[in-house]
């Protein structure tokens, strides 16, 4: 059985403190010097309930700081109990590092150790911080499970456990090495479950591994924030690049762009680079070396652009992304909640264009079951070499299932329309 706590009405953010969370005092200390002074949503519902030590499904918006969320109550439960572990599993390399950093700001003051097990990443450095006896690992499962099978790491004194972005660590792909981790740690512990969408059946799967969770959902799961602006193209697969150039001439900002794979990263690097647009890659061909130094550049503004897979859509957080392009529609609707997460984040204005093949209404409307959103259409611009682009496109809507009434305006929409 799983507890709902949606019952009280949230306060306005302005009306929330730190305060009153139940937060030791030293630890409210870091937290205010470190710049915090006004919880989330999700952290003002989710950190009582974490501190007393409850088992937790939190359901928010990418971008509202659940790691935090699970960060303050994971290390003050450790220093309060002087014993036990904690164990946080995310589903990549980048996700890790950067959640690692976050508790580090909160817990180096007070003497926590972490241990970062990351594939990609040299195996004996690794072997070298687990001997140094942290008091939490963070990982993704593969790297975790590779050194619980080289017995370099023992997990029997886990107290506390936390899967990040939890709906992908119960996909298909990631379900046998999570069942391999939860055999090796005790049964008797907290688990705590954290991310921007859950569908009902993950939710069924992971109650099996909890005790009476209480699911904290500050938005329905898929729910994208309201600042973000949505738009809708449809263009056949060989003008995008063109579509994308125009677009980027538009758009001064930094951008990032989404692929379905990786193999399109490099040409359309080298396209933009052509026309003298800085921009690099993110996938998982790339070292943990390059990817880092993708994103670090992203971040200082080296590269305006950067081109990523679904690798990316998952906890980056990269301040003032101007917008989010959908090069290619994304296998899952889940993931477009998390790839548009990247724009529109703390609160700021964002925007989120996506690219549809004249064949993919269906694609189109599964995103919008998932969001309620209808994603409004905009007419394609004038492009170069393409004088009959406008036509195919328009005229592929009924025969591929585009409703009648989402044919692309003559103007460009605004903001998709919540149903």
């Amino acid at each position: 059985m799983i507890q709902k706590q949606t019952e009280k009405p949230l306060l306005s953010e302005e009306e929330m403190t730190f305060g009153g969370l139940g937060i030791a005092p030293k630890l409210l200390d870091v937290i205010l010097k470190l710049g915090f002074k006004t919880p989330t949503s999700i952290q003002h519902k989710a950190i009582p309930v974490a501190i007393e030590g409850k088992d937790i499904i939190g359901i928010a918006q990418t971008g509202t700081g659940k790691t935090l969320a699970f960060g303050i109550p994971l290390v003050q439960r450790l220093l309060t109990a002087q014993s036990g572990k904690g164990l946080i599993i995310l589903p990549t390399r980048e996700l890790a590092l950067q959640v690692n950093e976050a508790i580090q700001k909160i817990g180096r003051g007070f003497g926590i150790r972490t241990a970062v097990l990351i594939g990609g990443a040299p195996i004996r450095p690794q072997v070298r911080t687990i001997r140094d006896n942290p008091h939490i690992i963070i990982g993704t499962p593969g790297r975790i499970n590779d050194h619980v099978e080289q017995r370099t790491l023992i997990l029997r004194d886990v107290s506390i456990l936390i899967l990040d972005e939890a709906d992908r660590m119960f996909d298909m792909g990631f379900a046998p090495q999570i069942n391999k981790i939860l055999q090796v740690i005790p049964k008797n512990r907290q688990t705590m479950l954290f991310s921007a969408t859950m569908p009902d059946g993950i939710v069924k799967i992971a109650s099996f591994h909890m005790k009476l969770p209480v699911r904290v959902e500050i938005a329905r799961a898929g729910t994208t924030a309201e600042n973000i602006e949505h738009e809708l193209f449809v263009v056949r697969k060989d003008q995008k690049t063109l579509l994308l150039k125009k677009l980027l001439q538009e758009y001064k900002g930094s951008v990032l762009i989404f692929l379905r794979v990786k193999y399109n990263a490099r040409k359309i690097c080298n396209d933009l680079r052509n026309i003298g647009i800085s921009a690099s890659e993110i996938h998982s061909n790339r070292s943990l070396g390059q990817r880092r130094e993708a994103l670090e550049g992203f971040k200082l503004g080296r590269y305006r652009v950067l081109v990523a897979t679904d690798i990316a859509s998952r906890g980056i957080d990269v301040k003032g992304i101007e917008l989010v392009i959908n090069f290619d529609l994304p296998e899952n609707p889940e993931d477009y909640v998390h790839r548009i997460g990247r724009t529109g984040r703390a609160g700021m204005a964002g925007k989120a264009i996506s690219f549809a093949l004249p064949d993919q209404g269906s694609k189109i409307r599964e995103i919008e079951r998932l969001t309620r959103l209808y994603l409004p259409i905009s007419k394609l611009p004038d492009l170069p070499f393409n004088s009959n682009l406008e036509s195919s496109a328009d005229n592929s809507f009924n025969k591929n299932n585009y409703s009648s009434h989402r044919n692309p305006s003559s103007r460009r929409f605004g903001r998709g329309r919540r149903r």
